[in-house]
């Protein structure tokens, strides 16, 4: 009897000392898709569920060696980033370039809720031109798109031009995120180059373990084009995901502030 392949996703992201994003949550949310997790730690970061104590890059050499360690011994189906410093841009820009048909996600984080800066407005220029246009899918959320596309968004029409303007701009589809928006709905926006645009809509859980929303839906899309799901099915799929385990957290307690919007328990 032949072995079963399972299907593998490198995460390119920093790691979360409070488990709620970065790495970790990236790890739980693939593995939960039926995938196995590899990673590529880009920065070690000091937090807990309050915010961003302290953070610091790894060095390029060694999240190289990371990266190509995986790809040298696994069959890696999809990859996806997260955190990024300018100094690790350019080893991403290298996988970005060279990854043939391995589906890309980026999320592209600048910065975290809290307020840590983790990319400087040159690393943001950087990202743009070495990394986002060859990206399958970016997931940006209002305050990335802003700085990515410099529309200002402050209600669903404007996210909606936002995107398509994005898209066109980065030449690649654009998932724009709607959590920020102060409507008890929220609504993603999926953008083509060729001004083609998708609307996906739920309602708003109220709940405060939300803390790697982002992280965890651009990492269950990974694992759903792993799984040979179209990029519609994969966003779809994704979102069901995240909304699912939003709920089952609501009557969870982590910490003093906001736990992870997917957790193992």
């Amino acid at each position: 009897m032949s072995a079963k392949r399972v299907p593998c996703v490198l995460t390119i992201a920093g790691s979360d000392s409070g488990g709620g994003a970065g790495v970790q949550a990236d790890a739980r949310t693939i593995e939960s898709c039926g995938c196995h997790a590899l990673s590529a730690i880009t920065a070690i970061t000091a937090q807990n569920t309050m915010g961003v104590r302290r953070w610091q890059p790894v060095s390029p050499a060694l999240l190289r060696a990371q990266i190509d360690a995986v790809l040298d011994d696994f069959d890696v189906r999809a990859i996806k980033t997260g955190l990024l410093s300018d100094a690790t841009l350019p080893v991403v820009a290298r996988v970005a370039a060279r990854r043939g048909r391995i589906p890309l996600v980026v999320d592209p984080v600048i910065a975290s809720s809290s307020g840590a800066r983790f990319l400087s407005r040159r690393g943001v220029e950087l990202l743009k031109r070495t990394v986002l246009g060859r990206a399958t899918l970016v997931t940006p959320n209002w305050p990335e798109a802003e700085a990515l596309g410099g529309l200002a968004i402050r209600n669903e029409a404007e996210a909606k031009a936002a995107a398509l303007h994005l898209a066109r701009a980065l030449g690649t589809e654009v998932l724009l995120k709607g959590g920020h928006s102060k409507s008890d709905q929220c609504v993603d926006f999926l953008a083509t180059p060729d001004g083609k645009l998708r609307r996906f809509s739920s309602w708003r859980v109220k709940t405060r373990n939300t803390h790697g929303t982002g992280c965890v839906l651009s990492a269950a899309i990974a694992a759903g084009l792993a799984r040979g799901q179209t990029l519609q099915s994969a966003v779809r799929s994704g979102r069901t995901l995240l909304l699912d385990g939003l709920r089952r957290g609501r009557g969870s307690r982590f910490g003093s502030g906001s736990g992870p919007a997917l957790a193992s328990a």
